[in-house]
């Protein structure tokens, strides 16, 4: 998919701090950063306590964490960094070379923003990609996790209205957002409708993220294929390059057109739903930079059907919450930890 250009900065420089659990090539790494001016390493250091603490200190904009082990250290650091000082992480690995690893999912579930792999060898395309990864996540505003005290309760729901046609949930994610599905999915145990689920990702990911999502969703969950049938129970989460949305007769459909900046599209997603589902349509926006998803969240709403946001203290990115918040498209922002119930209360008023 085509990214909007992110150029070098005025002003001061983005402030990097690498982590490794295994030595890559630091030096050069530094230097293929460092080439443009506007980024500036504070230094390497091994995972463990001392890197910790070393972030805690300096708090960097952007961590460049190396993952080369197998051991589960890369993806306690993340949680740590996130649980202590929330940064943006950028994982570089060995291990993901066809980028479809569920290391990679697990990385990013535990949140880190972006997860690449190490090439054999660095062109100049590389090496500007990677670059402009840096300055991306660098204007991102990271949030703490775990979230502690949470105590607020979920807005009661507006009564829906009777529905003569198939409920059908449509969720829709991006930065930060294969966590944030975690959470959800895992909450929707009984959930007798069918689940639609875009999520703004690197084709070659989506593999990873199937089975990172079919361990811990309380459905079964799949890649959504076209012509199928959408089946209560079941979750269809959307190929990598493709819209997947809901076409007549409850049958899925894949698209390469429209030419979009995220394909597949949260608006594709839910433009359709709100076409074919109408008042039983139920539409989530979750975490993610952009503003994906508002408009055909709001036309989910005109069609009488219920829509959710997940709410900022709990959002990575607060991006596409915030758009269809401000667009008057969700009836409710709720906690991640409390939307799966909200999903479960709308649905169970509305199956036929």
């Amino acid at each position: 998919m085509t990214e909007p250009a992110i150029r070098p900065r005025p002003g001061r420089p983005i402030r990097l701090l690498f982590i490794d659990d295994a030595p890559l090539d630091r030096s050069r790494l530094a230097r293929i950063l460092q080439s443009d001016g506007d980024i500036v390493s504070l230094g390497q250091v091994p995972t463990g306590p001392a890197a910790i603490g070393l972030v805690a200190r300096e708090h960097p904009d952007v961590i460049v964490l190396g993952v080369s082990t197998l051991d589960g250290t890369a993806q306690s650091v993340i949680e740590q960094v996130m649980a202590q000082t929330p940064t943006p992480v950028l994982v570089l690995s060995t291990l993901i070379e066809d980028r479809q690893s569920p290391r990679a999912v697990e990385a990013l579930v535990a949140g880190a923003l972006d997860v690449l792999p190490v090439p054999q060898r660095w062109t100049p395309e590389l090496e500007a990609a990677l670059r402009r990864t840096v300055r991306q996540l660098s204007r991102v505003q990271t949030i703490r996790h775990p979230r502690g005290g949470l105590v607020r309760s979920a807005a009661a729901a507006p009564t829906a209205p009777i529905r003569s046609r198939p409920t059908v949930v449509a969720l829709a994610a991006s930065t930060g957002g294969p966590k944030a599905l975690a959470t959800v999915l895992a909450g929707l145990g009984g959930l007798a409708v069918p689940v639609l689920v875009v999520q703004h990702l690197h084709p070659d990911f989506t593999g990873g993220l199937v089975d990172w999502m079919s361990r811990v969703s309380a459905l079964p969950v799949q890649v959504a294929e076209h012509g199928q049938e959408a089946r209560p129970g079941q979750v269809y989460l959307a190929p990598g390059g493709l819209h997947l949305r809901l076409a007549g007769g409850m049958r899925l459909e894949l698209a390469a057109t429209p030419v979009t900046i995220h394909q597949p599209s949260a608006n594709e997603l839910f433009r359709s739903v709100a076409r074919h589902a109408g008042a039983a349509g139920i539409g989530v926006i979750l975490t993610g930079m952009g503003d994906d998803g508002a408009e055909g969240l709001r036309d989910i709403q005109r069609a009488n059907g219920q829509t959710f946001g997940q709410d900022e203290e709990t959002c990575a990115v607060f991006g596409m919450p915030r758009a269809a918040y401000r667009l008057g498209a969700v009836s409710d922002l709720l906690p991640i930890e409390q939307l799966a119930a909200a999903v479960l209360r709308s649905a169970g008023r509305g199956t036929t």
